[in-house]
């Protein structure tokens, strides 16, 4: 019997939560060791799980699988594959470097650490879920402390609009999500005669049927049911029309939740549209390709646009967000190899960035105590590791050569052009664009002369700030440098998509 080494990473945060909460709230030191404990811990299986995939043997890895209820098809069912696998890298990540950007937390750290390792563990199961009914079970447990650590822990001034909108918005998807995700486990049953929230199933219903239909779904069930499940999924990845949760989040949250927010969350989103809408109604996903590029057009380019013109330091990086995350959706509705393989690694690559830029910000406005522009000045001096940090994830986001972001990005430039090449030219606008207000933030907020009310106030940053934002660097550098430790992996991962696709 193999070692359960997804059940571990799943549970490890969300035993440290429990652990955390039944702790003294007095000891916050003896509370910040265990949750760097668990973070440590969960990723290094992370590590672990990433680089023991066997890419040769392809599909899913890792299965475990218990009949939870099953009178109602309903079984834990966790498992890996070549896109899933990154992303769980890239949690155990943002949970390790979040946890020590959070060290200094002095406000009640016990329920802090508890609710982002509850967050956490959501995550860690909504990305090896390959049971539908677990997909949601998890995808829940993920949304529901984000209101808490935001209205708890967030920026005063707007934390309680900011998190009631964000949990409106997202509850809102998951249930015109979840009222698809019942029709299609009816729609297999009626099929197949076997009722099942497996998804593995749901993939193989067709041929076990012996049925025309793809999949056990006809194509017009797949046309009228895409378009529900998708954007329900894609509101958390941050989806032009409903996009406009996910900059007031970010602003409003902390540093560590931020990070999460941006770097994870957003993600899970677009994984699950992936997952749940392109793979298990794949000829619904061709009939609506172009809307969904159009949308994913709107996002790349109006989130740039509106960045560009922020004056909060902090809003800059929420819109440059919804940005990029319009990438990631581009390159699934190309529906191609190129196109997809290239928002696989700008899930990864815009995980780690965002969750660089927020650590970054959160250490200006920790002693700064400003987030405007205009107010600040000069912060390369008393913080040059900040500000070198920033100028890496700038880069990163322009898409320069050599690191990761030209990575993720080009690919899917090339999809986009393959599938539609005016989409391609139009989006190209971003790359202009996303220079200019990273150019601008940089020289505004780290070059430039200090306020004067700044000077002699400002302190470094702590040792395990400075590991953070090394970490974060060193992978975005690693992969940059070296995308055959990913890119490989991701399309492995992508032939199986294509596979469901009919080949498109």
């Amino acid at each position: 019997m193999q070692f359960p080494i997804l059940s571990v990473i799943v549970f490890t945060p969300l035993v440290a939560a429990l652990i955390i909460f039944l702790m003294n709230g007095e000891r916050k030191n003896e509370i910040r060791v265990t949750a760097l404990a668990a973070a440590i811990f969960a990723l290094i299986l992370s590590v672990w799980v990433y680089f023991s995939y066997d890419q040769a043997a392809a599909g899913y890895q890792f299965i475990e699988k218990v009949d939870w209820l099953p009178v109602l098809g309903i079984s834990y069912h966790v498992g890996v594959d070549g896109i899933s696998t990154p992303l769980v890298l890239l949690t155990g990540l943002v949970m390790f470097t979040g946890v020590l950007i959070s060290w200094g937390i002095d406000d009640r750290p016990r329920e802090f650490f508890a609710f982002l390792f509850l967050l956490a563990g959501g995550v860690f199961g909504v990305f090896v879920a390959l049971d539908l009914f677990m997909l949601f079970f998890f995808y829940e447990i993920a949304v529901f402390p984000m209101f808490l650590l935001i209205a708890i822990w967030g920026w005063k001034q707007t934390r309680e609009y900011a998190a009631m909108k964000l949990t409106l918005y997202l509850f809102l998807g998951s249930v015109f999500a979840l009222v698809g995700a019942l029709a299609m486990y009816w729609q297999v049953g009626l099929n197949t005669g076997v009722y099942s929230f497996d998804m593995l199933m749901m993939e193989k219903a067709g041929a076990m049927a012996g049925m025309v239909t793809i999949f056990g779904y006809s194509i017009p069930f797949q046309v009228f049911w895409f378009l529900p499940v998708f954007l329900g999924f894609a509101i958390l990845g941050g989806i032009f029309p409903f996009h406009n949760w996910s900059p007031d989040g970010h602003v409003a949250a902390p540093t560590a939740v931020s990070m999460f927010h941006a770097g994870v969350l957003m993600k899970l989103g677009a994984f699950a549209a992936l997952r749940v809408g392109i793979m298990l109604l794949p000829e619904g996903a061709q009939y609506w390709q172009w809307l969904i590029m159009g949308l994913a057009l709107v996002n790349v380019v109006y989130g740039a646009f509106i960045a560009m013109i922020q004056t909060d330091f902090k809003y800059i990086i929420g819109f440059s967000s919804v940005s990029h995350m319009g990438l990631v959706m581009l390159g699934f509705a190309t529906l191609n190899r190129e196109g997809m393989v290239g928002a696989g690694l700008q899930m990864f690559s815009h995980g780690v960035m965002t969750a660089l830029f927020f650590a970054a910000v959160g250490m200006v406005y920790d002693r700064a105590h400003t987030r405007q522009l205009p107010e600040l000045g000069g912060m390369a001096k008393p913080l040059p590791w900040v500000a070198i940090a920033f100028i890496v994830g700038g880069l990163v986001s322009m898409g320069m050569p050599g690191l990761s972001g030209f990575v993720a990005e080009f690919p899917i430039f090339m999809g986009v052009w393959k599938a539609q090449w005016l989409v391609a030219v139009i989006a190209s606008l971003s790359i202009v664009i996303t220079a200019a207000y990273v150019l601008i933030a940089i020289r505004r907020v780290f070059f430039g002369d200090m306020p004067t009310e700044f000077e002699g106030h400002i302190h470094p940053i702590s040792v395990l700030d400075k590991v953070a934002l090394v970490t974060l660097c060193v992978v975005m550098f690693a992969l940059g440098m070296f995308p055959g430790l990913m890119a490989p992996l991701v399309e492995v991962g992508v032939q199986n998509v294509l596979r469901l696709l009919g080949g498109a």
